[in-house]
């Protein structure tokens, strides 16, 4: 496989610094392009103090299908400009159906088989694109199906029963200051705000905790595949379900016994203090091997269609 430096022009104009795979042999090659989850995350899904190390296993796993990958930095991360605080969540899906156009309209690319692996907030504005003309096929990794606020509340939940017991035992007093400050958020109309002293992605926040998925999932059109690990703390396995009813036709899910939301097995009592320890291991190369063997039917070998672009060969 090939790695070649691909900038993507984003609505307004800023450049977005990205890498795009290639698979051995003569393009035009089907493609995905890999959405990662919150913060100010560069193209392999890392971020100060957390490495998910997801672009490259990724990028592999999908060049032994023949398919091509277009990964890139987040606004204020690596090798892009700006701040990731300003871009909020709606900026982040805006960025991410630019790069849907831009995969498409590479000469190295099938115009008619790109499709969009995401994970986590990732996953969510993958089901967005889900709608998107050009879009051939989805991958949701960890993406809930529920109204960001209710998705919040619910991994709040979740976290508070892993920390350790001297803190569960403050959490009745800690609830009510944690309601003002989400309210206190909820009421803010700028980019950042300061909450108990710390900046906080406000606008991000807001937008995050307003959207409902479900409208995106009835509008999607594209064979679906979501995998959700069974020890996920940050979003409910059980919305599988829901995702499966939702997108007309169906979705093909999977609940993995051991899988977190780092998309590591952990066969181990699991609490989000055991990222650290798991993210010292590569992602589950299972996970992996599903992921790219599902897309590998339906764009490497899905037919060509009448009156589609043809692009010359790779460079």
């Amino acid at each position: 496989m090939r790695h070649i430096d691909m900038p993507v022009g984003a609505d307004d104009a800023v450049t977005l610094a990205g890498t795009l795979t290639l698979p051995e042999g003569p393009g035009p090659h089907p493609a995905v392009l890999l959405l990662h989850g919150s913060g100010p995350m560069d193209r392999d899904g890392n971020a100060a103090g957390l490495r998910m190390d997801l672009g490259a296993p990724v990028a592999a796993a999908m060049a032994a299908e023949g398919i091509a990958v277009l990964r890139y930095d987040r606004r204020g991360a690596g090798d892009t400009p700006g701040d990731w605080r300003a871009a909020g969540f709606t900026g982040n899906r805006r960025d991410a159906a630019a790069a849907v156009r831009a995969l498409a309209a590479h000469p190295g690319i099938r115009a008619d088989a790109v499709g969009v692996v995401g994970h986590s907030e990732g996953a969510l504005h993958a089901m967005a694109l889900g709608a998107q003309p050009g879009v051939k096929a989805l991958v949701l990794l960890a993406g809930f199906a529920r109204v960001g606020e209710d998705a919040f509340r619910r991994q709040a939940r979740s976290i508070s029963r892993g920390l350790p017991a001297p803190v569960r035992i403050l959490l009745p007093v800690l609830r009510p200051l944690a309601e003002r400050l989400l309210t206190r958020v909820k009421n803010t109309t700028t980019d950042v705000a300061r909450v108990a002293g710390l900046p906080v992605n406000a606008r991000w926040m807001r937008e995050m905790l307003r959207h409902d998925t479900r409208a995106d999932l009835t509008a999607v059109e594209v064979p679906v595949l979501a995998v959700t690990g069974a020890k996920d703390i940050q979003v409910d396995p059980a919305d599988l379900d829901e995702i499966r009813r939702l997108v007309p036709g169906g979705a093909e899910v999977h609940r993995v016994p051991d899988l977190t939301h780092v998309l590591r097995l952990d066969p181990r009592p699991h609490s989000v203090r055991s990222y650290r320890r798991l993210l010292r291991d590569p992602v589950d190369p299972d996970l992996l091997a599903l992921v790219a063997g599902w897309l590998g039917p339906r764009l490497r070998d899905a037919p060509r269609e009448p009156g589609a672009a043809e692009h010359p060969a790779s460079p």
